[in-house]
């Protein structure tokens, strides 16, 4: 409903958003409703424990929900490809959460007043199943004891994290979306400058028939001389159209493994295989797509073979391209126009016999049998093939006489490119790149700037294009999102707790999180993207909702005069269940997205690896840490206290 005010689409995304709603909603429920059910179970009735559980509980659903809704408040307003991907993401899952929680403080305290009752007799589910959560809780509250003897350990814990993620945020590779299958693969060929129609068609016929036998396609279109853009005779390019992932064996990277390798078997052309990104459409090709920027056109072919040669070795990529390429053959002419002058003719005379033979110009049109057709003026190809027919062609003097151009002209050969690119207003050069197996684009800009510091010097400058580009921007934006959520749940929960301590306990829990999340996408070979990004930036409203429900706890139990270490101690004992509860009905939720169910899924499992192995290891993190954090924060105000008195 809150999309449709906005005027948002249902999406992919917004769809992803509603699944993990699903396993947000009912955490607040979840607590609300354990908390009532402890006091029926403890001789209160029904209705006075509806209030009195959901009103000692208040505290704990607003803040966590505020805490929630505070981390994607960044997520909406971020700019760029991430703001348009994940806006509406971030609106579906605030709104399902800020609704969540209302219903969780009214209408579950409500049913449980009409429902739930004390228990007088047990079914036979409850007496199988309550021993083993009692031994649960009986478990934890004896090692529970033990560790706050030696609470240091807590220490160490979150030290362990914070270099885990130094450790692995180097480790892990960098992209900007892993690649879906989408059951296409992409060619694109160069023959050489001056490669006629027909050269190209007969290169394209080979191709075909090398795609339809070495892969299982549906179809194929293929386009000789292009004409458009940048393309011209020369070229070529084809799309080929996989069958269904569930009827074939291979996956499409398998496929396009296999395929790279055949296309080396037709030189006639330059041509290499990309498959289309997952995110991102300024510029159609390759993932890496590094500009190297100059003042002058000469300076760029001076450094650019050099280049070239230091990016065709390096083992992070297989295939090395340049849309700058001085190979266009050009003939100069040369007029003596002291000699022509000498026999009537001007330089114009020579300019339009030229280029009325060559150019294939249009001088009209006539109709025959009720169609309209151009007439072309032009020298037979035969005539017109190589340089020395220029000198040919004849050209009338003023007299009437005609004069061979071989008297008039001197030819001459040079190479220049067949187009000039500028970037920023710079004239530019584009290398572009496919990786190496296992390598992300992540690791092709690295290897580029490594490259480009040790052959450029420091008169020319790079810049980035194409997904290269999305990736850059992505990143920066996702760890400006980070920091801005960890500082804004620390103000929002310093005004709700009325305290600056308190917070810095909870945002205590963020580390342990990120080193979960971290240490599972290691694990598991996914890389650091934009979905495990948004996901662990989710995770730190997930696993603060842990730390709040201790941490409110415990003050309400120090307030009523119990001590500093009974009343951290007994907060997390009494909350263990319901954070067991709530962190397995938010992994259950998530876990959908983990398992890479149905079509396209491949590139958001990071998001669920992310937070489901960071929810683990924080949440049984958190029970151990806080109270050991808690009671060395909480005991040094005291003593604060006690010294200012």
């Amino acid at each position: 409903f809150v999309m449709y005010l906005a005027g948002f689409s249902i999406n992919v995304l917004t769809l992803l958003g509603i699944v993990l709603a699903i396993g947000l909603v009912v955490d607040d429920a979840i607590v609300v409703l354990e908390n009532i059910y402890t006091k029926i179970e403890g001789g209160m009735k029904p209705m006075q424990a509806a209030i009195e559980g959901s009103t000692e509980i208040f505290f704990a659903v607003i803040a966590t929900t505020v805490a929630l809704v505070a981390v994607f408040l960044p997520v909406i307003f971020l700019e760029g490809i991430t703001g348009r991907l994940f806006r509406e993401f971030g609106i579906v899952v605030a709104t399902a959460v800020i609704i969540s929680s209302f219903v969780a403080l009214s209408l579950t305290p409500m049913m449980s007043s009409r429902i739930l009752k004390k228990r007088e007799r047990q079914n036979w589910f409850y007496r199988k199943t309550e021993p083993f959560f009692v031994s649960l809780n009986s478990g934890y509250s004896r090692s529970l004891d033990a560790f706050m003897k030696a609470r240091w350990l807590g220490i160490v814990a979150f030290l362990g994290s914070v270099a885990l993620i130094f450790f692995l945020f180097k480790t892990l590779p960098n992209e900007l979306a892993p690649l879906e299958d989408r059951s296409q693969i992409v060619v694109n060929a160069t023959g050489p400058e001056g490669a006629t129609f027909e050269y190209m068609d007969e290169y394209v016929d080979n191709i075909v028939a090398l795609s339809m036998k070495e892969l299982p396609t549906n179809g194929l279109i293929s386009v000789t001389s292009p004409g458009f853009g940048t393309r011209g005779t020369n070229s070529a390019f084809f799309r080929i159209t996989l069958t269904d992932p569930a009827n074939r064996d291979k996956s499409q990277q398998q496929l396009y493994d296999e395929f790279s390798p055949f296309l080396s078997k037709f030189p006639a052309a330059n041509a290499f295989a990309f498959q289309q990104q997952t995110i991102g459409g300024r510029r159609a090709g390759l993932p890496i797509q590094y500009v190297i920027q100059s003042t002058s056109l000469e300076k760029l072919q001076q450094k650019l073979p050099q280049f070239m040669e230091a990016a065709k070795n390096d083992p992070t990529f297989t295939v090395v391209d340049l849309d700058l390429k001085f190979t266009k053959p050009q003939i100069d002419i040369q007029i003596d126009r002291e000699k022509a002058r000498s026999l009537g003719i001007s330089v114009i005379d020579i300019a339009r016999t030229l280029q009325l033979g060559l150019s294939g110009q249009r001088f009209d049109y006539f109709i025959m049998d009720g169609k309209q057709y151009e007439v072309i003026g032009q020298v037979q190809r035969n005539d017109r093939n190589a340089p020395i027919d220029l000198k040919s062609l004849y050209v009338r003097a003023q007299n009437g006489q005609m004069v061979q151009l071989d008297n008039l002209v001197n030819l001459g050969e040079s190479s220049t490119p067949p187009s000039l690119f500028r970037y920023n207003r710079y004239i530019s050069a584009t290398v572009s790149a496919a990786l190496a197996p296992g390598k992300t684009i992540g690791d092709g800009v690295e290897s580029m700037d490594i490259i480009a510091a040790d052959v450029l010097d420091e008169t020319y400058s790079t810049s980035l294009t194409g997904a290269s580009l999305d990736f850059f921007e992505s990143s920066s934006s996702l760890l400006f999102a980070f920091a801005f959520a960890i500082i804004l749940i620390y103000l929002v929960l310093a005004a709700q707790f009325e305290s600056f301590r308190d917070p810095i306990i909870i945002l205590f829990t963020v580390p342990l999180a990120v080193g979960g999340s971290f240490l599972s996408l290691y694990l598991y070979g996914e890389s650091l993207n934009i979905f495990s990004q948004i996901g662990i930036i989710m995770l730190i409203g997930l696993v603060s909702k842990n730390a709040i429900l201790i941490v409110e706890f415990a003050n309400q139990k120090k307030a009523q005069g119990a001590g500093i270490r009974e009343s951290i101690t007994e907060a997390a004992k009494s909350r263990f269940r319901p954070i067991l509860m709530t962190a397995l009905s938010t992994i259950l939720g998530i876990l959908p997205i983990a398992l890479a169910l149905g079509a396209g899924s491949e590139s958001r499992v990071s998001m669920g690896i992310a937070i489901i192995g960071g929810l683990i290891f924080a949440t049984g993190l958190t029970l151990y840490v806080i109270p050991a954090i808690y009671s060395y924060m909480a005991s040094k105000r005291a003593r604060l206290s006690r010294v200012e008195a």
